[in-house]
């Protein structure tokens, strides 16, 4: 009896075809991890005022407090609402952060507390809630750009390294500072006082294209400094607020759905994850050229092959297609012997007349049209019976 293969000689044809698609999926995985770390790492000092990191504040903050300004940073709406007042100047880092209802109750606080609200590179999801009206344009390079504007604070900083993201109003009465293209990087618009009693009335709102000013490492270039400590010292107090995801301090009400609490990162990892399962289901599944015909490692005999076959057959009890076998195996042979075509051999009425013609008569010992086309056994002795009067009925017309 032989023995079963080992486990091991099993799973190494497993390994051998799947392990570029392991190393595959490894590599994307160790790469979307360290990614996110960088990216992570980078984000945790970015306009931090505790942060030296080249993209940190902390040179900002240091010249603020020297000139006598309250730098506070605050990482929730709820701090922020409580120390919000008409001496305060309000920096949102990442205004893209909020939400639409944070982003009301913001427009809303600095409103009721005559505050001035500053916002860093607001993209188009954000001006919606902070400053309707506005829109934001596609981004222009960063370089030093004069101000060419009336705005007090540009014109005493002069040139300064401005660019990003640029903006378009209908707002009245707002100033429109260095402009690239004929489209400003620097838009102040102007408070006003609400327009009915069940309505807030809108802060004045500074919107800033680009963080460079902000960064410590180009805070001494240009007029950069200049223009930094005139928007954000303008007033003695200063809330600094670095929006965070468990900001929950204005959250919705009703539940958030699963995609709305996935990370827009995670929604690219898992594209780029698609696409890199698409490219090696093509890589695997490509044609290598035509199929090439080779010797079997071992010839098996027909009779192994036979015996396997009828032992596979009886384990599952398959008398009727066995006995289907038998019976289309015979009708073929003899139709070769009596002259029939093989498309006819599994017509009763053509190879039965072609029999009888051929015995001329004679009465086999089994009737023809019951061996070759009647039931099949119900038991094995009748399908060992039948194959023995199928080989008696060919041995007779072979003899005929």
């Amino acid at each position: 009896m032989t023995s079963p293969a080992p486990v091991s000689s099993r799973l190494t044809p497993l390994w051998v075809r799947s392990r570029g698609a392991l190393l595959a999926v490894l590599l994307i995985v160790v790469a979307g991890i360290t990614l996110a770390a960088l990216q992570q790492g980078d984000e945790s000092g970015e306009l931090d005022p505790s942060s030296y990191d080249p993209r940190g504040s902390r040179a900002l903050a240091a010249l603020l407090a020297h000139d006598g300004i309250r730098v506070q940073p605050v990482d929730s709406l709820t701090a922020l609402r409580e120390r919000a007042g008409p001496d305060t100047t309000l920096l949102v880092t990442v205004p893209d952060r909020l939400t639409g209802e944070q982003q009301s109750a913001l427009r809303s606080t600095a409103a009721e507390a005559d505050a001035r609200l500053v916002l860093v590179a607001p993209g188009s999801s954000s001006l919606t809630g902070l400053a309707p009206g506005t829109e934001a344009r596609p981004p222009a390079e960063r370089s030093a750009i004069a101000p060419a504007c009336a705005f007090p604070a540009a014109r005493r900083a002069g040139t300064a390294d401005v660019g990003g993201l640029r903006y378009s109003t209908d707002a009245s009465g707002a100033e429109r500072c260095y402009p690239s293209d004929g489209l400003p990087s620097l838009l102040r618009l102007p408070a006003r006082a609400p327009a009915t009693e069940r309505t807030s009335g809108v802060p004045e709102t500074v919107l800033l294209g680009s963080p460079d000013i902000l960064h410590n490492d180009r805070l001494d270039e240009h007029g950069n400094a200049s223009l930094a400590l005139q928007l954000l010292g303008s007033r003695p107090h200063l809330l600094w607020y670095l929006p965070s995801s468990p900001d929950a301090s204005t959250a919705p009400e009703e539940p958030r759905g699963f995609l709305e609490l996935v990370p827009d990162g995670w929604r690219w990892a898992a594209l780029q994850l698609c696409f890199a399962v698409v490219l090696a289901a093509i890589w695997r599944g490509r044609r290598l050229g035509p199929v090439v015909s080779e010797d079997l490692p071992v010839v098996v005999r027909a009779s192994e092959t036979t015996e396997g076959r009828a032992r596979l057959y009886h384990r599952a009890d398959a008398r009727d297609q066995a006995a289907a076998l038998l019976h289309g195996a015979s009708r073929a042979r003899l139709a070769e012997l009596t002259g029939v075509a093989a498309a006819d051999a599994d017509a009763p009425e053509v190879l039965l007349p072609a029999l009888t013609a051929l015995l001329k008569g004679r009465s086999p010992g089994q009737d023809p049209a019951s061996l070759l086309f009647g039931p099949a056994p119900t038991d094995d002795p009748g399908l060992v019976r039948l194959a023995a009067q199928l080989d008696a009925l060919e041995r007779e017309v072979r003899t005929s």
